[in-house]
């Protein structure tokens, strides 16, 4: 039996965790250990506090330490605090901002304003309900304004290891959690980056973007095209049809594939998500296909013992690289406006080996043809 993965929680409920620690010991409560934070959806959790302490009059800060389960990412083991403050005020207020390492946004496309720290709409809705949760349970009666930071001490640093400023968010991370919890291998934060990436790119006035299927199909990407705009560069793993989906509802004119082989294999099959253990590609096919190129019986049955897709481009006669590789572009291109739903997107494929020389580029093969 396959061992469960632990669950993890995101960084809007570090922030709502650590803003209600804070509340807690200013309103008279005692320093928790723990605190019950509501999540965006349904329910509750409980999420441990690291420190929490006075730092002046009407003044605190808590900390969390961020835990994204057995699916980490670049905040987990990171700080995240809240500083709070307690000022006098008719009613009862509360006002959320970002301080140290949460970034600033400065692009358009974004759920959040340009200008405006980079705290998302759901994230902040969870700590305004925390904090007022928190007053319910500590202090009834309290009436004021309390202001709530948010920072991330090591936030400007761990920001490098994420796509935040090519989306325009520069200074430091994002507060991010739909759910509050981070579920492990999550399809649905994956989906929600392509599709933001994506809102962004359009609302920079850009219609032509490159999808790659991972850091170094990108880096190869770059260096070929180094004038490419970066924020029309989209990593998006292995959700072909998604990706394709989101760039036909949002009118992209153009979508570049930066890809290795075995990617395009799979896209030339039509398969919807890529990734190996839930797609594997069918050799017999690929046998087929080849045949039909015109290679001989000996090529075919060795290809239906092939293990990889890499395996079977070394097995192609060289004569019939680019056949090989043309076919297998003109089926993948076809299945990509089929997924986007949208006739008029124009599709590209940039095939790359694994030591970044370009073996197929559309833009060469159209000048051979017209020549």
């Amino acid at each position: 039996m396959s061992k469960r993965l632990r669950e993890g929680y995101t960084t809007g409920s570090s922030a709502t965790a650590a803003a209600m620690a804070a509340i807690r010991i200013l309103l008279g409560g005692e320093p928790p250990e723990q605190i019950e934070i509501p999540l965006p959806v349904k329910g509750t959790l409980n999420i441990p506090v690291a420190h929490v302490e006075k730092i002046g009059p009407g003044r605190a800060c808590g900390t969390v330490i961020k835990d994204g389960g057995d699916d980490p990412d670049a905040t987990h083991g990171h700080e995240i605090q809240a500083l709070v403050e307690i000022c006098a005020a008719d009613s009862l207020r509360i006002e959320i901002t970002g301080g140290k390492g949460v970034g600033r946004v400065t692009l358009p496309g974004l759920p959040v304003p340009v200008g405006e720290a980079a705290i998302n709409p759901v994230p902040r809705k969870q700590i305004i309900s925390g904090a007022l949760a928190e007053i319910s349970r500590t202090a009834p009666e309290f009436c004021g304004l309390i202001k709530i930071t948010i920072e991330v001490p090591q936030g400007e640093i761990i920001a490098k290891e994420t796509m935040n400023s090519r989306l325009g968010i520069l200074g430091g991370i994002s507060i991010l959690g739909t759910q509050g919890i981070v579920r492990p291998f999550s399809h649905a934060s994956w989906k929600a980056s392509i599709a933001q990436a994506l809102n962004v790119a359009r609302a920079s006035g850009i219609d032509e973007i490159t999808f790659t299927t991972g850091r170094c199909s990108e880096r190869f990407f770059q260096e070929q095209f180094p004038d490419t705009v970066q924020i029309s560069l989209i990593q998006v793993a292995d959700f072909f049809k998604f990706s394709m989906q989101q760039a036909g509802m949002k009118k992209i004119r153009k979508v570049r594939w930066s890809i290795f082989i075995g990617k395009l294999v799979k896209h030339a099959m039509g398969f919807p998500y890529t990734h190996a253990k839930d797609w594997a590609i069918d050799f017999d096919l690929l046998a087929d296909w080849s045949a039909e190129l015109g290679m001989a019986e000996e090529t075919a049955k060795k290809i239906r013992a092939a293990i990889t897709a890499r395996h079977v481009y070394e097995m192609v006669p060289e004569e019939f690289h680019q056949a090989f590789i043309r076919m297998l572009v003109r089926k993948a291109c076809a299945n990509a406006c089929a997924f986007s739903g949208n006739s008029e997107v124009a599709v590209e494929y940039f095939l790359f080996d694994f030591d970044g020389n370009m073996i197929y580029n559309p833009g060469n093969q159209k000048k051979s043809s017209s020549s």
